[in-house]
């Protein structure tokens, strides 16, 4: 086909896919409501956030590498309530090395609720473990006091195949599992183990599934998840999109990962690493990293 002819077939397409992008871009913005900023420089780095299971209209955030061993109480508008600080790993001069993600679900004790901490971050897939820390809730991290201090119990792990780079942690409330989603590589793999473990153990995860997103390098890379509180709903995201699945009755959730997911609406963040369902799982609220970066929410039509 010669050139003049290319042309004129091409700029109508272009044009049309251009002002179509644009379109979806403003009504993916409409549905979209930012109930706040980050408000405190502590939060420079934010790479996940959690719904409290035992204090309303409280939500958890925490830094990615370069931080110490501590997690932040929010409000939906982005306000800083307290600080909890939780001991790490003595090996590490800052106590954890690069947490990825945090959740929120059951634990030991069927009358508690529990705060998750992925140290997970892996960028070179070099470390010989990584640490998920578990951190029994407290309905005094909701009242403005400053700082807190928290007994953490860590459970290392190790891949099967590997060391991998990943940013997220989720809690099945439903068949009691921890599931870890790898970020770096054209396809990713989900994890497993159980949340009921014995202080230090260092067990080997068990692979469940492979998963393949389409698009470019580096924005196709899964940077955060999360199981709704009832685990009948499961989110993922990476830098462009955010999937959605309905988990059907009796199926594992790494089962329901492999079926073709829903997209659902998300504006595009400065560095999108956090996502996490409300308690009621009705919305869902995203984060990124940055100094008071918007806190955006956005409803789930269906539920």
């Amino acid at each position: 086909m010669r050139r003049p002819t290319k042309l004129k077939i091409l700029i109508p397409i272009v044009t049309v896919m251009f002002f179509s992008a644009y379109a979806w871009h403003k009504h993916v913005q409409k549905e979209a409501t930012i109930t706040g900023n980050l408000g405190d420089r502590a939060m420079d780095e934010t790479s996940g956030i959690a719904a409290s299971g035992v204090n309303e209209d409280i939500y958890y955030v925490h830094n990615d590498s370069g931080d110490t061993s501590r997690f932040f109480a929010i409000k939906p508008n982005g306000k800083l309530i307290s600080t909890i600080f939780f001991n790490g790993d003595k090996k590490d001069q800052l106590g954890v090395a690069d947490c990825e993600d945090i959740a929120v679900g059951p634990g030991p004790d069927s009358g508690k609720s529990y705060v998750y901490v992925g140290d997970i971050g892996d960028n070179s897939s070099d470390r010989k473990y990584i640490t998920v820390y578990r951190v029994a809730e407290q309905t005094a991290w909701a009242e403005e006091t400053g700082a807190h201090t928290a007994t953490a119990v860590p459970i290392h792990f190790k891949y099967p195949d590997g060391p991998k780079d990943a940013e997220t942690l989720m809690v099945d409330p439903i068949e009691k599992l921890i599931y870890i989603v790898t970020k770096r590589r054209d396809s990713v793999k989900v994890y497993t183990s159980p949340l009921i473990y014995k202080t230090d153990d260092t067990l080997i995860l068990t692979k469940r599934a492979t998963l393949f997103f389409s698009g470019y390098k580096p924005f196709k890379w899964i940077t955060a998840g999360d199981i709704s509180k009832d685990g009948t709903q499961v989110l993922l995201k990476n830098y462009e999109k955010v999937y959605y699945w309905q988990r059907k009755p009796n199926e594992h959730v790494w089962q329901t990962l492999q079926r073709k997911p829903e997209l659902l609406p998300y504006t595009m963040e400065k560095q999108g690493e956090g996502i996490g369902f409300t308690p009621n799982g009705k919305g869902y609220y995203c984060v990124s990293e940055g100094v008071f970066t918007p806190v955006y929410y956005y409803s789930i039509k269906n539920q």
